[in-house]
């Protein structure tokens, strides 16, 4: 077998970055990669199990092997940045649709969450957030209306909520986020346009001011499929 496998899994892995093999696109089966190569089916399939280890490719019952979709790096993780920015940084084109805004008298866990009085108003803000034209992020954000009267009025598709965190002397200084793994429901999964169960992650975000006032809460629902997440640590003395 030599070094051929290492030579073929090069030359299929360029024609998946041309975009020769596009993105979930089956490949050749490894009969017809063998007749082309010129080479015997366990080089092949080296060089193939290779490029899956590697998140290239990904074998499906039925259908093959196809070229899996690259995913977004999300760096929210790790920096404080509206989304827009973190996506405009990266050459990508945003779009956001505001599903729905009002004032409510929310739960207790959403008050708690937010450090408010049983009397207290929330705004809540629902978004649908597209990344070169699909959908990427479902996000609900509850803020406190008492420190933010004048957002009644701002439209949300088109103005970036830190933005106006920042305009309004409260900009976010630090977020505190928690990640869980859960699978799409219904609702969820038309909204993103995945299939219903399918894995997305699950963030609650805590975002506070200056004074240490939580100005935001956030519970964002990224599609599994697309996205990953950059985490930055730092060791501890």
């Amino acid at each position: 077998m030599s070094t051929l496998y290492l030579q073929i899994k090069d030359d299929i892995l360029k024609k998946i970055e041309s975009g020769q093999y596009k993105q979930d696109q089956t490949i050749p089966t490894e009969l017809e990669l063998a007749s082309y190569y010129q080479v015997s089916r366990p080089t092949i399939r080296h060089a193939i199990e290779l490029l899956v280890d590697q998140g290239y490719l990904e074998k499906r019952k039925k259908r093959g092997t196809i070229v899996c979709k690259r995913k977004l790096e999300q760096e929210f993780t790790s920096i404080i940045a509206s989304f827009d920015s973190q996506m405009h940084q990266k050459g990508l084109s945003t779009q956001t649709k505001v599903l729905s805004f009002h004032k409510e008298n929310v739960n207790h866990e959403i008050k708690e969450a937010l450090k408010l009085t049983n009397d207290d108003l929330v705004y809540k803000l629902v978004r649908l957030r597209y990344v070169d034209n699909q959908p990427n992020v479902l996000v609900t954000t509850y803020i406190p209306y008492n420190l933010f009267k004048e957002f009644e009025n701002i439209d949300f598709a088109h103005v970036s909520l830190y933005d106006m965190f920042n305009k309004f002397n409260h900009p976010i200084c630090k977020i505190s986020r928690l990640l869980e793994v859960i699978k799409a429901d219904e609702t969820v999964s038309d909204l993103l346009n995945i299939e219903k169960d399918s894995p997305i992650f699950y963030f609650h975000s805590y975002g506070k001011d200056k004074q240490q006032n939580v100005i935001e809460y956030s519970i964002s629902k990224y599609r599994g499929d697309i996205n990953s997440f950059l985490f930055d640590l730092t060791k501890i003395d």
